[in-house]
């Protein structure tokens, strides 16, 4: 299909109000950072609650984007050669084009929904499948009301099964998706919590989620949860009433008569078989898991494999090959100071261009690499498809493509053809590992993206650092949707600091700030200078304050164009006699008044000398600021208060010095949240971006951003009257499990968590630390838990564990507990 802007302009009941030609349409764009073929992208030109995309439309047309859907009038002069768009509702507008570019094929697509499973299953769906259809689906979890349209709008002539997933988090939003899915199948996972706040209650829920499967032929669910099966049995009865012929019913249930009734799940050895009876005859499956979740999601695909007339056996044959869903980038420290991003669990165009994004955002190194794999069930025709690999990969600014497979090799004429500098091709894995040591790989971000039958894990292995078993994983999701969470806390002309000293907070330093620059956060601040020019080092181009400064990194300051707090007359005057020394004029400064913290900053008797000093041209103030020192407390606010107004009283004596304007703060991470009217020009975000809600006002819903993994050293069995660890105080009452964890004091584990008073998460269950905590090694109790083995991860803090319990049991703050954890620990980070 060819959409032209006129097309759309139909389609979509838009208005053309400046064209210039009828521009062919391939690429639906709504953000600006994501941009790759500019001439036949349609930018739609979204509203959200701190952005407005009207706002990046001249940037857009500058780097060559012609054509533009918007819900404003905009002042066309500035882009003569536009075409713009406008309509009442952009969202909408997108949304009603891709529903009809959905009608335009009659191929069966299976529509997911439900609380939990929806990603897994549709990429579970996608493996067993794959040899029989050509396959679009939704990438990762695009399951939005802007995701949903993302995800079918690359649909061919040459696809011959979809598979889509929709979430909703209120009332309403089902019929949207379900008009651009259109799915002639359904699959119902599960009912949860997720999103309950946006509902009435679980019945609406259902019902809601429900309209996704108006119009499907066949349905697929548990009959076993009671507000499912209720809720199938009104739309069933519902639609046979309006005469428009119900669906057929595919259920199953573990406990009464279904389509497919299981008789038995049996796990062992890490595998679990099900066995059922379906049309009067017992079958089979075995699959990899043991978890409940995973036993839930493979009947599920074995019920839509069955109603699609796959035969059991080979069904059975299939199911034991699924392989884990990796549903997120990695990254983490390579040898040799490079930057390692792992994606190789899939290759097909939809994920291969959502990995180039996330390198296209790491601005750590200058060189980026990618090794990529054949790209397996695009549905495209191959010349095609590899021509237009090789331009997004020119588009991005790739210094060096390493290829692996026949089809990279059979077509390498395409990327010869582009500008990629270095280019390299091996027919295989084994191939590529045989030169490794004739490469060089120093100083780049690789990026790893292949399909998971060429296991470019073994690449993986090669280039990744060796460190420490333990890993700090970092959920840059979550990070991303914490700092949402405050944003929209503040009104829509407030800036946000954004709090990265510490090693952000224990989580790390440029690849923390490479996120919140993504995200476009205002300003960050460190506490020390070096920490700032390993950002810069880092190709963090953000504004940085230094809230620590001395005069021995005066010259790194400027070097590294980093803005200093001033705090005291000395730091004040010895600043500015550096400066006057190298001959540096309105160098950009902040400055830090004391209005009850009584740590650092001018005080009200010291503002005087301030003054004498900026009446000079030696410095600019880019912002003025002071400390909270409890705006967590109710029982403070009345010194909060008190704070505020000495702080506003200060800066009018300021002002009538400084003339120009300059940023104002003095709310942090609780401030935020509590004393929305102290937001002044600007905010500093802290310890909130973490997952830790410092004020406790429950109005977020915060994600635990960083989760602590160690693994099994060793497990043995000890009798009653044996003791663990230093000091013999870890005494066995009766036979026990002790199983050894990787981790001890030297990682960042407190040792006052030894003797039962920590616990880690083991299998589902909490395990209590024996005797002392050592310096390497961690000893639990793990007597009654099943199934655990050496090598198994064991969680010391995470979504399973909130940091904020463990530092309750260590008798400290979160803060101490994610800013002690070591060096030698690995960072891995990691988005979907």
């Amino acid at each position: 299909m060819k959409y032209f802007i006129e097309d759309i302009a139909g389609i979509v009941k838009g208005k053309l109000v400046q064209q210039t030609d009828n521009a062919l349409i391939e690429q639906l764009l709504i953000d600006s950072r994501k941009l790759i073929f500019p001439a036949s992208s349609l930018f739609f030109a979204m509203k959200g609650p701190r952005r407005d995309g009207h706002g990046f439309l001249p940037a857009l047309y500058e780097r060559g984007v012609r054509n533009f859907v918007v819900s404003e009038e905009v002042d066309t002069a500035p882009m003569p050669a536009a075409n713009i768009l406008q309509v009442k509702d952009v969202l909408q507008a997108m949304q009603l084009l891709a529903a009809h570019h959905r009608k335009q094929f009659s191929i069966p697509v299976i529509g997911i929904t439900g609380s939990n499973g929806k990603t897994i299953v549709k990429e579970w769906l996608n493996q067993l499948l794959d040899d029989r259809y050509s396959i679009i689906r939704s990438p990762r979890s695009y399951n939005s009301q802007i995701g949903v349209p993302l995800s079918v709008w690359p649909m061919n002539e040459s696809h011959e099964l979809g598979i889509f997933e929709a979430g909703i988090s209120q009332s309403g939003e089902m019929d949207k998706l379900q008009k651009i899915i259109q799915p002639t199948i359904g699959v119902f996972t599960n009912i949860g919590e997720a999103h309950s706040e946006g509902f009435l209650n679980g019945r609406q829920k259902v019902n809601e989620k429900l309209r996704l499967f108006t119009h499907v032929k066949a349905l697929v669910y548990c009959k076993d949860a009671p507000e499912i099966n209720e809720g199938v049995a009104a739309l069933y009865q519902q639609i046979n009433k309006g005469g428009q012929g119900a669906f057929d019913i595919f259920n199953w249930s573990t406990v009464t008569e279904a389509t497919l009734q299981i008789l038995t799940i049996y796990k062992e050895a890490g595998t679990t078989l099900i066995t059922a009876l379906y049309k009067d005859q017992t079958i089979s499956v075995r699959i990899p898991f043991t978890d409940d979740a995973s036993v839930e999601n493979a009947i599920h695909c074995w019920c839509v494999l069955l109603h699609l007339g796959v035969d059991a056996k080979t069904i059975d044959k299939k199911m034991i090959q699924l392989g884990p869903v990796a549903m997120r980038l990695e990254l983490k420290k390579g040898t040799n100071n490079c930057s390692i991003i792992n994606d190789s669990y899939s290759a097909d165009l939809s994920s291969f261009n959502i990995a180039l994004d996330f390198l296209a955002q790491q601005s750590q190194h200058d060189r980026k690499t990618v090794i990529l794999s054949d790209i397996l069930q695009s549905g495209r025709h191959e010349k095609e498809l590899y021509r237009e690999v090789a331009q997004a990969l020119a588009q991005r600014g790739i210094a060096r493509l390493i290829g692996i497979g026949d089809k990279m090799m059979q077509h390498q004429a395409n990327f010869r053809l582009s500008a990629i500098p270095e280019l390299a091709f091996y027919p295989s894995v084994e191939s590529f590992i045989h030169d490794f040591h004739h490469l060089v790989f120093r100083d780049e971000t690789i990026l790893l993206k292949g399909a998971r039958v060429f296991e470019l894990e073994q690449i993986d292995r090669l280039l990744e650092q060796k460190v420490h078993q333990t890993v700090l994983e970092i959920d840059l999701n979550a990070l991303g949707h914490n700092l949402r969470q405050y944003q929209q806390l503040l009104q829509p002309a407030t800036k946000l600091m954004a709090m990265v000293k510490a090693f952000s907070y224990g989580s790390g330093s440029y690849e923390i700030a490479n996120a919140l620059q993504f995200h476009k956060v205002d300003y960050l601040a460190v506490a020390y200078a070096d920490e700032g020019v390993e950002l810069r080092r880092g190709g963090i181009n953000l504004p940085i304050m230094v809230m620590n400064a001395d005069p021995s990194t005066f010259d790194v300051l400027v070097q590294y164009n980093l803005e200093p707090d001033l705090y005291s007359p000395g730091l004040l005057r010895a600043f500015e006699a550096f400066l006057k020394r190298q001959g540096i004029r309105q160098f950009p400064v902040h400055i830090e008044f004391e209005t009850g913290m009584n740590r650092l900053g001018f005080s009200t008797e010291e503002l005087e000398s301030v003054l004498d000093v900026l009446k000079t041209d030696v410095f600019t103030v880019k912002s003025v600021f002071s400390h909270l020192a409890a705006s967590e407390d109710a029982q403070h606010d009345a010194f909060t208060r008190q704070q505020a107004s000495l702080f506003l009283s200060m800066i009018a004596t300021l002002q009538e010095v400084v003339a120009y304007p300059f940023l104002r703060h003095i709310a942090n991470t609780a401030g935020i949240a509590r004393h929305p009217d102290l937001q002044l020009d600007m905010v500093r975000l802290g310890i909130g971006l973490y997952g830790i809600d410092s004020a406790n006002t429950h109005k977020l819903e915060l994600k635990e951003v960083s989760t602590l993994i160690a693994t099994i050293a060793q497990i043995k069995h000890l009798k009653a009257g044996e003791t663990v660890s230093y000091g013999r105080r870890g005494v066995v009452t009766h036979d026990t499990t002790v199983a050894t964890i990787r981790i001890g004091y030297a990682d960042g584990y407190p040792r006052n968590l030894s003797n039962g008073i920590g616990k880690m998460w083991v299998k589902g269950q909490l395990a209590p630390v024996m005797g002392t905590v050592c310096m390497d090694m961690v000893m639990i109790d793990i007597t009654g838990i099943p199934h655990v083995q050496e090598g198994d991860e064991v969680i010391l803090f995470g979504r399973e564990l909130p940091v904020q319990q463990v530092a309750h049991w260590a008798q400290t703050i979160p803060y101490e507990m994610l800013t002690g954890i070591s060096q030698r620990v690995k960072r891995v980070y990691f988005e979907e």
